[in-house]
């Protein structure tokens, strides 16, 4: 019995102490780096991001880099057509555009998204956005491909998305004259390589800029005073250590959630018994700080997921990587409590969501 005691109050201490240095430096104010004007902050900025180009001949140049798969006027326009074409569904009723819906942020708003006769992602998983995608490292919440082609290729022969073989793709584009002369005024065989290729080749140009871009680019009115403010928060307290670059993210793989806090680490839950009037103590998974619906755990099952870009973030809820959380400012809060280890206040928060809507923009289009 004294050993038991012994134990527990070992345990009792150690589980104090750690509760300390990880709650204690949240209860004092951070010596943080401030930014005295608009010159400061956006020479700061630079270091982490880059503005988009303005226009879409830029957007090519920066996009065309798939020697396999060069863009080209026509190419784009069939791709066009392809990604908005619900025949090449198994039941003709969904299209690439169904669950990447461009005025919508380029995704569904669905916490995952329906496919083939109303089936839902196995994984649960979240619609990723489409806009900017091609600019991306990697494609898929594990980062399992390496481009938008390959990407392309998935959702079309999913069981549970559009549910198509290859050749099925064929016989429909088979169908379609203007499909066919198409593919052939530019020399190109009808397979399903060049069918996927196309539709590729479009979403290549699904690039946006915003008022972030405008204020990386030397105008000082482009964002407000409180969105300067949660520009400040996000370069200093670490924030764009993983959302950084042309995209603001989606250009790294990264292990998630990184902190735990000492009053989580018992997670457990009575339940109603079947074969006994006292309720059963079981353990719940505590791997994240939400529900994991799907039970999807990234690369390797390994707690490791793309890091999405934040462009175009406020339109593309729900979040994370099983659309579990509704809110933005919960998102917000989460991430910086699991994955920075810190308290952010109710302030920053807002400050922090209102720099978010800056990175809202719009497609750079060249309508052909």
């Amino acid at each position: 019995m004294k050993k038991v005691i012994e134990v527990s109050i070992i345990a009792i201490v150690g589980i104090l102490v750690y509760g300390l240095i990880t709650l204690l430096p949240n209860f004092f104010p951070r010596e943080l780096k401030t930014f005295e004007n608009d010159s400061e902050l956006r020479t700061a900025a630079l270091r982490s991001f880059s503005p988009m180009p303005k226009t879409y001949d830029e957007i090519i140049k920066l996009t065309n880099i798939n020697p396999n798969n060069p863009l080209t006027k026509e190419k784009i326009t069939l791709g066009k057509k392809l990604f908005n074409d619900k025949n090449l569904s198994q039941n003709r009723d969904i299209s690439c555009s169904t669950c990447h819906v461009l005025k919508d942020g380029g995704a569904d708003n669905l916490p995952t998204a329906l496919g083939d006769t109303f089936q839902e992602n196995p994984f649960h998983l979240n619609t990723p956005t489409v806009l900017n995608s091609s600019l991306y490292f990697r494609q898929f919440w594990d980062g399992r491909v390496k481009n938008v082609e390959e990407q392309a290729s998935g959702p079309i022969q999913a069981s549970f998305e559009m549910n198509m073989s290859k050749e099925e793709i064929v016989k429909r584009i088979n169908e379609n004259k203007n499909y066919m002369k198409s593919l052939k005024s530019q020399n190109l065989e009808v397979n399903f390589e060049n069918i996927v290729n196309a539709i590729a080749a479009y979403e290549r140009t699904l690039v946006t800029r915003g008022a972030f871009d405008d204020y990386l680019d030397g105008d000082d009115s482009a964002i407000n005073e409180k969105a300067k403010k949660g520009l400040g928060i996000f370069i200093t307290r670490g924030c764009k250590g993983c959302h950084a670059g042309l995209t603001i993210g989606s250009q790294s793989i990264q292990k998630f959630p990184l902190h735990s806090w000492w009053n989580e680490w018992l997670a457990l839950e009575l339940i109603k018994s079947k074969d006994s009037f006292l309720p059963e103590i079981v353990v719940k998974d505590n791997s994240f700080p939400f529900k994991n619906t799907g039970g999807f755990k990234g690369l390797n099952n390994d707690q490791k997921f793309k890091v999405p870009s934040l462009r175009n973030v406020v339109r593309t809820a729900p979040y994370f990587h099983n659309g579990e959380i509704k809110e933005l400012k919960e998102a917000v809060r989460i991430m910086g409590k699991y994955q920075l280890g810190q308290i952010f206040t109710e302030e920053e928060i807002e400050e922090i969501v209102e720099f978010l809507k800056t990175l809202d923009g719009k497609i750079v289009y060249k309508e052909y």
